[in-house]
């Protein structure tokens, strides 16, 4: 999720807990509900973590990794599809419960702040893209 910022676009990152309780900071995504397509997932996901409407712009790279969900101790393999998205309205105060807090950062910052490797990878790419000229 972007938007143009002061001379540098502006990327909106989520806070949220890990499994162990520990804060991380990362881009948003979650799953599918019934009857969705992963566009339309995606688009649903960003406005219930951020409190933010967007558009798509583009598709990105999936992203798959491996988690163990602790009150089953069973290991999951999780693909997340990633769209680039422009912000088109709303108000990172209207985030829901799941999220502990969304902020706004300059893409170079925000890049820094992530805690995942693989999503500082995918928003350096994001961000190239971002910057070039719409056509």
């Amino acid at each position: 999720m972007f938007r143009p910022g002061g001379g540098e676009l502006e990327v909106a990152l989520i806070r949220t807990k890990n499994l162990r309780g520990k804060d991380v900071w990362s881009l948003p995504k979650g799953g599918r509900e019934e009857g969705e397509d992963a566009e339309s997932a995606a688009l649903r996901e960003v406005r219930e973590e951020t409190g933010l409407e967007a558009e798509i712009v583009t598709s990105l790279e999936d992203i798959t990794y491996w988690f163990i969900w602790p009150p089953e101790q069973v290991r999951y393999r999780k693909t997340v599809h990633l769209y680039l998205m422009r912000a088109t309205g709303g108000d990172i105060a209207d985030h829901d419960d799941e999220v502990e807090e969304v902020r706004w950062l300059p893409a170079s910052q925000a890049i820094r702040r992530l805690t995942y490797k693989t999503d500082r990878g995918v928003l350096q790419r994001a961000a190239e893209l971002a910057a070039r000229p719409q056509t």
